[in-house]
C-alpha cells in the first residue's frame, strides 16, 4: 500500500513536469483529490517520504504546484512554522487573479490554526468580491493573530459603533489605543482618547493605565496633555476625590504647574467646604504657595484637614478616641481612658493617626460585640473590605484574623468563616492582590477581572512550574465557563507570551523548554488564532533533546508529564521503547494500558524483571508495580512466584525502616514503609499467603518477618495465630521456654535500663513533643488555604508519625518482660547470657551476646533473642552441637562456653523521636 502512494505521487509530480501544466488548468476540485491522497500519506505515516520526493523536485522545478502543495500541508500538519510553499503558492494564484484558488489555499492554511498571511489575503479576496460581512469576519479573525495590527482594530470599533454595539466598540477602541501607543503614534491616540472620553469617561483604571504606558513609552508632556483632557468631567460632576486624584498624577510629572497646583487647593476647598479649620489650613501647609513644594504642601493640608470635630484618632498608648473640639491650636479629645484631653495640633499631627468612620477599630468601640459579630459572620463581604481598606487598603490573612480573632470572632468560628472570606477573596471581583505580594489583598475601586487577578499571581510565581499550575488552572475556569473574551485580554497575552519566549528562542532544550512548548500547542489547539508564527513541531524539540528521561523526570505537572506521553505516541516511531523508559518515573497504569493494547507486553514484563532484579534500588517503582498490578493479567506472566515478591517487600519493609532510623530519605522511605504495610498486613496479603502455601514456605516468609525492625508485635502475633490454626507443629523458634517463663507469645525480655529508658521517652514525646507540634499546625494554619499549604501538611504528617510512634511504644511497654541480673543462669543460652561458639565450617571462635530488641547491637554481636539466628542458640548448653540454615546460608556450631552480662555496662539504644 505505501509503495502504491508513493508510486502516484511520484507519477502526478513527473506528469506535472513533463505535460508543463499552465495555471489555468488547476481548479479547487483538483486540491480536493490531492487532499484524499494526503489522508492516504498520513495514515500511512509517509510524511517524510514524500517530503523528500517534493524536495527533490522543487530544487529543479521550484514552482511546482503539487510538490509546493503537499510538502506545505504535511509541514502544517506538523505543526511546523514553515509555510512557505503554501505562501509562494498563494502569490502564484494571486498575481494570476485566480481568487477561488487563493481562498481555498488561505482556508486550507486556516483549517491548522490561524495565520495572518492566510487571513490578509482572505481578507483581500472578500474586498475584492465586495463582502462586507465576511470581510469584518476575517479581520475579527486577524486581529487576535496580529498584535500589532491597530488600524483594522479602528475600523472595527468603528463599525461596532455605527451598529449601536457601544460595549463591543469600547474594546476595540482600547484595544487600538494601546496598540497605537506601542506604535508611538500619537496623533491616533490621542483621537481615540477622545473618543473613549465620550463613550465611558468614568472608567479612570483603564485612563490611568493608558496614560501611564504613554508617560513611558512617548513623554510625559503627552502624558499631562491626555490627564488635562480627562480633569473636566469629574470636576464639573464635581467627583473631587477623582479630581484631585488626576491632578496629583498632573503635579507627579511637573511639580511645577500652576495651572494644577491653583486647580487642586480649589478641589480641596470644595471637598472640605463645610470644615471650620479650611482657610487656616490652607495657610499653614502653604497649599497655594508656589514657593513652596507643592507635594510637601498637599502632604501637611490632608494631614491637618483630617482633625476636626467629630473625627476619629488613634494613639498607640491611649487607643482610639475621638475629637471633641478645636480651640485655636489646641485640639480636645476624648480617648476610653483619657477623657478630655488636651493636644497641641502640631503634636496632635505627629503622634495621632487619624481612623475613618468606617474603619474596624472604630467600629469596635462604637458597636456591641454581639451586634459586630452577627454582622461579621452575616457578611463576610463587607468584613473583609472594612478591614483591608482600614490598614492602607492592604492586608493578608494573618493581619485579617488579628483584627477578628479574639475580639469579635471565637477561635471556632475563625475557622467557618475563614473558609467563606478566602474563597471571596480569590473570586470576587472587589478585590485584587499585589503583583509582588499575592498573599496581600487590595479593596478595588472598580472590579477586578479574573484575568488580571490571575495574571497578579502569575507575575508574583518565582518557579516555573508554579507559573504553568496558575495558566492552567485560568484556561480550566474559561472552559467551565466558555468565556472566550478572556483569552483575548492584554493580561492573558503576557502569560501566554512567557511561554512563546521559550518557544521562540530556545537556547537550551530542557524540561522547560518542552513544558513551554506543549503549553503553547495546548493553547492553540482551542485558540487558534493565539498561534505565535513560531515552530512548534513537537518532533524537532524532541530530537533536542540530551536525555528525554532526565527532562521528563524533571516535569513538575502531571498534566504537562500526560501531554508530552501524547506527543511522543503521536509523533515519535519508536514511542513503545521511550513510553517503557519513561514508565519508572511516571507510575501510571494508563502507559502501561496503552503499551499492552499495543501489542507490546513483553516489554513491559521485561521492564518490570528488570526493576525486580534491583528492587532495592528501585524501591519505588517495585512497591508501585506489586500494589497497582498484582491481579493484571500480564503480571501473572512474569514467571516470577508470589513467595519471591512477598519476600521483596518483606526486605523493603525492614530496609526502609532501618532508613527512617538513619534519617535517610526519611519522608520518602516512611511513605513507601506505610504502602508496604498495607500492602502486606491491611489488605492481608501475608495471611492469603499462609492460607495458601505450604509449612516449608511459611517457614521461610515467617523468618524474614521476625527479623524486620519494629514491626508491631501485635500484627507477628496475629500471624503466629494464623500459622498455628494451620499448622499446629509449626516450631516457633525463640518461642520455647527459657529461665524467664512468664514472657508472653507476643512479648520480649529486656533490661530495666531499656525499659526505664523507653518511659522517659515515651514520657517527652506526650509532654514536648505532642505539644511542640500542636503548635506547629496551629502556625501553618495561618499562612492560608491547606490544600496548598506545605507547612501544614508537614505538620500533619508529623502529627501523625508521632501518634502512631506513641501508640507503638505503648504497646511495647506493656510486652516487655523486664528480666533482673539474678534471674539470669549461664546453664544455657538464654537472655542476658555470652555464648562463645566454635565455626565448625571455618574453625574460627565467634562470640554472641543474647539480649533483648531494645538492646540489640548486631554491628557487636549483641542479637535479639527474637531473632531468627539467635532463636537457634536459645536454650543450648555447652558442649552441644548445632546446625541450622537462615535464607539459604548453612550454619553448624559447637557451643563452648556460656557466661552471664554485666546489666551495668551494656549499652541500651536512644530513643529518638
Amino acid at each position: 500500500m505505501s509503495e502504491k502512494i508513493l508510486n502516484t505521487i511520484t507519477e502526478q509530480l513527473n506528469e506535472e513536469k513533463w505535460t508543463r501544466a499552465t495555471l489555468s488548468n488547476y481548479t479547487v476540485n483538483h486540491y480536493v483529490e490531492l487532499d484524499e491522497l494526503l489522508d492516504q500519506v498520513f495514515d500511512a505515516d509517509l510524511e517524510d517520504e514524500v517530503m523528500e520526493l517534493c524536495e527533490e523536485h522543487l530544487s529543479h522545478s521550484k514552482n511546482s504546484i503539487i510538490a509546493l502543495y503537499l510538502s506545505g500541508i504535511i509541514s502544517l500538519n506538523r505543526q511546523s512554522i514553515d509555510d512557505s510553499n503554501l505562501l509562494l503558492l498563494i502569490n502564484i494564484f494571486t498575481e494570476n487573479h485566480r481568487w477561488n484558488i487563493v481562498k481555498h489555499l488561505s482556508n486550507r492554511i486556516l483549517d491548522f490554526g490561524e495565520n495572518r498571511h492566510a487571513l490578509r489575503t482572505l481578507a483581500e479576496c472578500y474586498n475584492n468580491e465586495g463582502d462586507v460581512a465576511s470581510l469584518y469576519e476575517v479581520w475579527e479573525r486577524l486581529i487576535r493573530v496580529d498584535y500589532e495590527e491597530a488600524d483594522i482594530v479602528k475600523k472595527l470599533a468603528e463599525h461596532e459603533e455605527e451598529e449601536g454595539n457601544i460595549d463591543t466598540a469600547v474594546a476595540h477602541y482600547k484595544k487600538a489605543i494601546y496598540r497605537y501607543i506601542n506604535k508611538k503614534m500619537f496623533t491616533q491616540v490621542h483621537e481615540l482618547w477622545q473618543k473613549l472620553l465620550e463613550l465611558v469617561p468614568g472608567e479612570t483604571e483603564f485612563f490611568y493605565h493608558a496614560e501611564g504606558r504613554v508617560a513611558k513609552l512617548l513623554n510625559e508632556d503627552r502624558a499631562i496633555q491626555l490627564l488635562e483632557e480627562l480633569y473636566p468631567h469629574f470636576n464639573e460632576n464635581k467627583k473631587w476625590n477623582t479630581a484631585i486624584e488626576i491632578l496629583k498624577r498632573i503635579l507627579s510629572y511637573d511639580n511645577k504647574n500652576p495651572w494644577a497646583r491653583k486647580e487642586i487647593t480649589d478641589c480641596f476647598r470644595a471637598k472640605h467646604a463645610g470644615h471650620s479649620q479650611l482657610e487656616e489650613y490652607i495657610k499653614l501647609s502653604n497649599l497655594s504657595q508656589n514657593w513652596r513644594n507643592v507635594h510637601d504642601a498637599i502632604s501637611d493640608f490632608e494631614k491637618h484637614i483630617a482633625f476636626d470635630a467629630g473625627n476619629f484618632v488613634y494613639h498607640r498608648s491611649w487607643g482610639v478616641g475621638r475629637i471633641k473640639k478645636i480651640k485655636g491650636d489646641d485640639i480636645v479629645i476624648n480617648f476610653m481612658k483619657k477623657q478630655n484631653h488636651v493636644m497641641s495640633l502640631k503634636m496632635a499631627v505627629s503622634s495621632l493617626k487619624i481612623l475613618g468612620r468606617d474603619h474596624i477599630w472604630v467600629y469596635r468601640i462604637t458597636k456591641k460585640k454581639e451586634a459586630l459579630n452577627k454582622k461579621v459572620k452575616k457578611d463576610p463581604l463587607w468584613a473583609l473590605k472594612v478591614i483591608i481598606k482600614s490598614f492602607d487598603n492592604a492586608a493578608d490573612m494573618k493581619k485579617i484574623k488579628a483584627e477578628l480573632v479574639p475580639g469579635i470572632l471565637s477561635t471556632s468560628e475563625w475557622t467557618s468563616w475563614s473558609s467563606k472570606a478566602r474563597d471571596l477573596l480569590k473570586t470576587d471581583e472587589s478585590f485584587g492582590n499585589f503583583p509582588d505580594k499575592p498573599d496581600t489583598y487590595v479593596v478595588r475601586d472598580q472590579p477586578i477581572s479574573l484575568e488580571e487577578k490571575t495574571y497578579n499571581r502569575f507575575k508574583a510565581e518565582k518557579n516555573f512550574f508554579d507559573r504553568v499550575k496558575t495558566i492552567q488552572e485560568f484556561l480550566d475556569y474559561v472552559n467551565e465557563e466558555d468565556d472566550t473574551s478572556s483569552i483575548e485580554s492584554d493580561f492573558f497575552k503576557d502569560m501566554f507570551d512567557y511561554f512563546v519566549g521559550y518557544v521562540r528562542n530556545p537556547g537550551t532544550y530542557n524540561e522547560q523548554t518542552i513544558s513551554a512548548l506543549l503549553i503553547v500547542r495546548q493553547v492553540i489547539e482551542r485558540f487558534s488564532f493565539l498561534n505565535p508564527g513560531v515552530n512548534l513541531g513537537f518532533r524537532d524539540f524532541f530530537n533536542q533533546l540530551e536525555s528525554y528521561e532526565e527532562t521528563f523526570k524533571n516535569i513538575e505537572n502531571n498534566e504537562v508529564r500526560k501531554a508530552f506521553l501524547s506527543a511522543v505516541r503521536k509523533q515519535i516511531k519508536n514511542w513503545h521503547e521511550i513510553y517503557i523508559n519513561i514508565l519508572p518515573h511516571h507510575l501510571q497504569k494508563d502507559v502501561i494500558r496503552d503499551l499492552i493494547t499495543a501489542g507490546h507486553m513483553d516489554l513491559v514484563i521485561e521492564k518490570f524483571i528488570e526493576i525486580y532484579d534491583a528492587y532495592r534500588d528501585q524501591r519505588e517503582s517495585f512497591i508501585w508495580f506489586v500494589r497497582n498490578c498484582w491481579e493484571d493479567e500480564w503480571f501473572q506472566e512474569t514467571g516470577i512466584s508470589t513467595e519471591k515478591y512477598l519476600i521483596a517487600m518483606i526486605h523493603l519493609l525492614d530496609l526502609t525502616a532501618r532508613d527512617i532510623d538513619n534519617k535517610r530519605d526519611v519522608s520518602l522511605n516512611r511513605k513507601l514503609n506505610k504502602q508496604i504495610q498495607n500492602f502486606l498486613i491491611k489488605d492481608e496479603q501475608i495471611i492469603t499467603y499462609i492460607n495458601q502455601s505450604d509449612e516449608e514456605g511459611i517457614g521461610r516468609i515467617y523468618s524474614l518477618l521476625e527479623d524486620v525492625k519494629d514491626l508491631d508485635p501485635a500484627v507477628m502475633s496475629n500471624i503466629r495465630k494464623t500459622i498455628a490454626a494451620r499448622f499446629p507443629s509449626f516450631e516457633f523458634f525463640g518461642e520455647s521456654a527459657t529461665v524467664v517463663e512468664t514472657v508472653s507469645r507476643s512479648g520480649f525480655y529486656a533490661m530495666m535500663r531499656s525499659f526505664e529508658e523507653r518511659q522517659k521517652a515515651l514520657k517527652q514525646l506526650h509532654e514536648v513533643e505532642v505539644p511542640k507540634n500542636s503548635k506547629e499546625i496551629a502556625a501553618a494554619r495561618e499562612y492560608g488555604d491547606l490544600k496548598e499549604n506545605a507547612e501544614y501538611k508537614a505538620a500533619k504528617e508529623r502529627q501523625d508519625y508521632l501518634n502512631t510512634t506513641a501508640r507503638k511504644w505503648e504497646e511495647e511497654l506493656q510486652a516487655a518482660q523486664v528480666v533482673k541480673p539474678e534471674d539470669v543462669k549461664d546453664d544455657r543460652i538464654s537472655f542476658g547470657t555470652t555464648a562463645v561458639l566454635e565455626n565448625l565450617n571455618s574453625g574460627e571462635e565467634e562470640r554472641y551476646t543474647i539480649m533483648g530488641p531494645w538492646e540489640s547491637n548486631p554491628e557487636k554481636s549483641v542479637l535479639s533473642h527474637l531473632s531468627p539466628f539467635a532463636s537457634h542458640l536459645m536454650n543450648r548448653k555447652v558442649g552441644d552441637e548445632i546446625e541450622f540454615t537462615i535464607n539459604q546460608r548453612d550454619y553448624k556450631f559447637k557451643v563452648k562456653s556460656i557466661e552471664k552480662v554485666d546489666f551495668a555496662k551494656m549499652d541500651i539504644i536512644p530513643m529518638k523521636v
